[in-house]
């Protein structure tokens, strides 16, 4: 009897503190959900939200480079075609500017000549009138010692001009 009074004992503290042990385990349970679970799932949640963030985060800055850098690129293909069309231009009008100098200094050279060829026909001229000034007197200083007489001025004009006459159809 005393066994099974023992045994009796022994089952029911068991069963008893089982019971205790449960109701522990349950109390523990829910307060670890409530204190501790759900403030590392919230972290953990948070956590995989500010990674997925950075994730979205950097796909954009990847894009925004990547956009910049073929904006970049273009830019500098501009750059590199405005250059070639400044230079284009400076040879053009270069070349234009060089026409036109050579054009200048032609029609100036030409002026020149022309000029030149005026200037020696008038020096023929002036030469020309020069000696028939020289012929004249020459011819009046002879006439007179021949004829011994002094000519008049308008006798003296008229043979001046019929000598003179006669030297430019020799010279023609």
């Amino acid at each position: 009897m005393f066994v099974n009074s023992v045994l009796a004992e022994s089952n029911s503290l068991y069963v008893g503190d089982l019971v205790f042990y449960i109701v522990t385990f349950i109390i523990l349970m829910l307060l670890i959900k409530h204190f501790a679970w759900k403030p590392v799932t919230d972290m953990m949640k948070k956590r995989a939200d500010k990674i997925a963030s950075d994730i979205d985060n950097a796909a954009k800055s990847r894009e925004n480079a990547e956009k910049m850098a073929a904006k970049r690129q273009a830019e500098l293909q501009n750059s590199h075609q405005e250059a070639a069309d400044i230079v284009n231009n400076a040879k053009k009008s270069g070349e234009a500017q060089r026409t036109q100098i050579v054009e200048a200094a032609q029609n100036d050279a030409q002026a020149l000549k022309q000029r030149a060829q005026e200037d020696a026909k008038q020096a023929r001229r002036d030469a020309l009138n020069g000696a028939k000034d020289d012929v004249a007197n020459l011819s009046i200083e002879i006439a007179s010692k021949l004829i011994h007489k002094e000519l008049n001025a308008d006798d003296q004009k008229e043979l001046i001009d019929s000598y003179i006459e006669g030297l430019v159809d020799h010279e023609s």
